[in-house]
């Protein structure tokens, strides 16, 4: 599991990254300024939840159980939470209209928080060691 974690976690920078790049060089001057600001919000959130799995991937102190249950929340968070945006900002370049996804945006967040939220509940069951 950690293997897995740890590249997707890799895989998931890496996109965040070529997505800020392309964003700022490629689509800033198609996208109005709300749109722009919306793309860097999903890159922003990507990458700090890509390093979130870095540290969970590394982590000893998080048992398999958990570490798997936090992955799948971050990971489909991501996917609902920053791909969602990406698709919402980027609307009026494509000739699909996605405006009937939004819904899908709060839920990716919701799974983001619940990730964190099983982690610290699982932190809180640790026993104290010196």
């Amino acid at each position: 599991m950690n293997k897995k974690i740890l590249i997707t976690a890799s895989s998931l920078g890496l996109i965040a990254i070529i997505l800020g790049a392309y964003g700022a060089h490629g689509l800033k001057p198609k996208l109005s300024p709300d749109q722009f600001d919306s793309l860097q919000t999903g890159v922003t959130y990507q990458m700090y939840h890509a390093l979130f799995l870095l540290f969970l991937g590394g982590s000893i102190k998080v048992s398999p159980k958990l570490k798997q249950k936090v992955f799948y929340l971050i990971f489909f968070g991501v996917l609902c939470f920053s791909g969602s945006i990406y698709l919402l900002s980027t609307n009026d370049l494509s000739p699909i209209n996605f405006k009937f996804i939004w819904f899908i945006t709060p839920l990716g967040g919701l799974l983001l928080i619940l990730g964190w939220v099983f982690l610290l509940f699982g932190f809180f069951k640790l026993k104290e060691t010196r």
